[in-house]
């Protein structure tokens, strides 16, 4: 994926499943949905995530989460919905992102271009009552 490119390459209408696998409750649920990518502003585009998310053996339950992906410089700045900083990625290749500290919990992310257009983002939250990876396949 071309630098140039990337903003073009992202935007759309992405499926989505995440696995979550929680070592402190010592057990997983999964998301199933979609994830879109529009233009909101010059070198900014809205991540929207809709899907449904089941813990264990628990009701199935409608997720829902937003974020503000910012293109510039090489980087992908992802930011909360209210504009605070998140975390910043590279879009190439296997990467870590900028780890986020929330509090005493910490969120490191890898993402994993590798097999564009199918990509991946792995997150290891730890933290005194966090232990748990979250593994999110999207594709078109």
């Amino acid at each position: 994926m071309c630098a140039l490119q990337v903003e073009q390459d992202f935007r759309g209408l992405w499926r989505l499943e995440r696995r979550i696998i929680d070592r402190m409750a010592n057990q997983e649920g999964t998301l199933q949905g979609t994830v879109t990518l529009l233009d909101q502003a010059q070198g900014v585009m809205d991540y929207r995530e809709e899907g449904q998310f089941q813990l264990g053996q628990g009701p199935v339950m409608q997720a829902t989460r937003s974020y503000q992906w910012h293109f510039g410089g090489g980087w992908v700045d992802v930011r909360f919905a209210d504009g605070s900083p998140f975390h910043r990625f590279v879009p190439e290749g296997c990467v870590a992102g900028s780890d986020h500290p929330c509090g005493a919990d910490h969120y490191q992310v890898r993402y994993d271009f590798r097999a564009w257009p199918d990509w991946q983002a792995v997150w290891t939250v730890t933290g005194p009552r966090k232990d748990y990876t979250s593994i999110s396949h999207y594709c078109r």
